[in-house]
């Protein structure tokens, strides 16, 4: 019989995502054959000539999922999907039916599957198929992945579990994830005692990893529209530090802190031409991953010259302000891509040390 776990959340951004991840990854290990899917995609994309979930595209890459892709994802949602639900536009009846047979489908290949839910608990309702209905159907027990507080994290768990409980879908563990690293014992700790007449077992899951929540360059280009000018090979790089080229060339030069991308304006030719230079440094080029260059006034010939020769990564606009790029980038909310094998890496070291999966597959039944 084929062990299913759901993956619920209490809200977005709580690491669904990274526990399917690292479920997969552990799963691995123990059983011969594992799968995934992600029943209702809010998130779509194309791969393979296939209109996907982004995460069932990613689980695809990374995992080598390819044979069962078009199990991974079968019920995609688009942006008039709610309208044409509300209007009876949609077979919602077919859209069940379409879920069940993909499941059954990886049910008879694989011994091991992550369901992974959409959002909170309650997305999808329009179609009928919120994440506590689709739990039901799939018959597939709940793992909830929480925060990483104690009064916020108790609160949102009750409320969110009243979904599963009128679905008779029973959670047999929460994460809380994101934790503090300095209060992550005692975290956990309190958790255990507002939980200790439930039924679920609370554990512990990733202290929170600023490295995975920061973009690469190549997201800050995606989310900007942007072409990357310079070396390429820069642009997977992590941007831990957001900094604007607004004091004096020294103050900036001075303020620089490991992997930073500075925002300078097109009038700072004499900041340009120093980071430029500063950028074939072997100890700055650390410091600098790249340069995002808004502004009217054109670059002067010579410091363009000297921009193109260095090779330094930059971004270059004159429709986005200082301000606006600095809160575009600050705001986005990073989803992990294939390519973003050193965050991958990493969620897979993690895993390892962090996730007990014998503890939690034994859970589940």
């Amino acid at each position: 019989m084929t062990k299913k776990i759901f993956i619920a959340a209490t809200g977005q951004n709580c690491g669904k995502t990274t526990a399917s991840l690292s479920l997969i990854h552990l799963a691995q290990k123990k059983y011969q054959r594992v799968g995934f899917i992600k029943p209702l995609g809010p998130k779509v994309t194309e791969y393979k000539g296939i209109a996907v979930d982004k995460d069932a595209a990613l689980m695809c890459q990374v995992f080598g999922m390819g044979r069962d892709l078009k199990h991974m994802s079968p019920i995609v949602l688009h942006s008039d999907s709610t309208r044409k639900a509300l209007n009876g536009e949609l077979d919602l009846q077919g859209l069940e039916v379409k879920l069940l047979k993909a499941c059954a489908a990886l049910e008879k290949k694989c011994d091991f599957i992550v369901i992974e839910g959409s959002g909170h608990p309650g997305v999808g309702s329009v179609v009928n198929l919120s994440n506590a209905r689709i739990a039901k159907l799939l018959n597939a027990q709940v793992l909830m992945i929480t925060g990483g507080g104690v009064g916020s994290v108790i609160d949102t768990v009750y409320m969110n579990k009243a979904l599963f409980d009128k679905e008779g879908v029973e959670i047999k563990a929460i994460m809380a994830n994101k934790l503090l690293a300095e209060k992550r014992e005692s975290t956990l700790e309190y958790l255990k005692k507002a939980f200790r007449h439930e039924t679920f077992s609370v554990l512990g899951g990733f202290n929170y990893q600023p490295v995975l929540a920061n973009p690469t360059l190549s997201r800050v280009a995606k989310i900007l529209d942007l072409e990357i000018t310079g070396n390429h090979r820069d642009a997977k790089r992590i941007i831990h530090h957001l900094q604007i080229g607004a004091p004096s060339t020294q103050r900036v030069t001075e303020l620089l802190k490991k992997d930073t991308l500075l925002i300078v304006t097109s009038s700072r030719d004499e900041l340009i031409v120093t980071l430029s230079n500063m950028y074939q440094i072997p100890v700055y080029r650390d410091k600098i991953v790249g340069l995002l260059i808004p502004g009217v006034q054109n670059i002067s010939d010579i410091t363009q010259q000297i921009l193109d020769r260095s090779k330094i990564p930059y971004l270059r606009t004159t429709c986005h302000t200082t301000g606006k790029l600095y809160q575009t980038i600050s705001e986005d909310v990073y989803k992990l891509q294939a390519e973003d094998t050193e965050k991958l890496d990493m969620i897979r070291e993690l895993a390892e040390m962090r996730l007990n999966f014998d503890e939690l597959d034994g859970l589940f039944t």
